[in-house]
């Protein structure tokens, strides 16, 4: 039996969520060789449509919307290096607090052993040994991301995976030094909710350096130009850009972080075991 080449899965929950908080890791790894597999669950039916229409909009199409955000996507995903993009195909459920969390059929509403059956097929088939998704938060509260969370969870453990775990995160010390920073460039800081969003900083398992890498995020997030919850990313200026999004840190559940100093690569083990066998 072939030996299973070093793989990342990354479990997103819309079409543009791989390129903000993990562009990084996909770009880089990609590049090292890493076989990088991109997981979305949803089509993003509940995002902005040609012209910015909005999903209230008696025009909002979403047949169109999914078209576009599917276009938007595969080029983000070419931007990147991704080897494999896998969509499940589910229902967007809307941002927190929308009608459309409890619409019968939105992903968020989907039984997480359902919704998780196509994932287990994706986990047996690459055989991850490193895995990507959302905390248990969601990263920030979205109802879908936080059932990807759930799915992926649900997922590696029917599938008997070992891959180690990781959630995005970003680390709560710099929050007070980017709000000014933004204020600093005449940009309003995003209003996050300081007791969830983020980890404080000896919770923090994996710090990976993906500066050289910062070109290939900012042109997938370009890449999803139909999304103005996107410009507060690229508002940053371009020679700042690096600096501020270029360094991608997570919190690891699997196996449970024991507060040793931060990998700097999240292969490092699994690279380790298979040099020493």
């Amino acid at each position: 039996m072939a030996e299973t080449p070093l793989t990342l899965m990354a479990v997103h929950a819309h079409p543009d969520d791989e390129a903000s908080s993990t562009g990084g890791i996909l770009a880089r790894y990609s590049a090292e060789g890493v076989r990088t597999v991109l997981v979305t669950c949803t089509n993003g039916e509940l995002g902005d449509g040609p012209g910015g229409v909005k999903p209230e909009d008696a025009a909002h199409d979403e047949a169109q919307v999914v078209a576009l955000r599917r276009g938007e996507l595969a080029e983000s995903a070419r931007v990147l290096g991704v080897t494999h993009l896998e969509m499940l195909g589910f229902h967007d459920s809307g941002m927190e607090g929308w009608d459309a969390n409890n619409a019968p059929g939105a992903f968020a509403q989907i039984p997480v052993k359902q919704a998780a059956l196509p994932l287990v097929a994706l986990i047996e088939r690459y055989q991850p040994q490193v895995v990507v998704t959302y905390d248990d938060f969601g990263f920030y509260g979205h109802p879908d991301h936080i059932q990807a969370h759930h799915i992926t969870v649900a997922a590696l453990d029917a599938a008997k995976s070992h891959a180690r775990l990781y959630f995005p995160t970003v680390r709560r010390s710099r929050l007070p030094l980017f709000r000014q920073a933004m204020i600093d460039m005449g940009m309003e800081p995003p209003d996050f909710d300081d007791e969830r969003f983020g980890s404080p900083d000896e919770q923090i398992a994996a710090s990976v350096d993906c500066r050289a890498y910062a070109g290939q995020k900012r042109a997938a997030l370009e890449a999803h130009a139909s999304q103005s919850d996107n410009l507060f990313f690229l508002q940053i200026p371009r020679e700042m850009f690096g600096e501020i999004f270029g360094t991608e840190e997570f919190v690891r559940a699997r196996p449970a972080y024991d507060g040793s100093d931060p990998e700097d690569d999240l292969f490092a083990t699994v690279r380790q075991g298979a040099s020493a066998q």
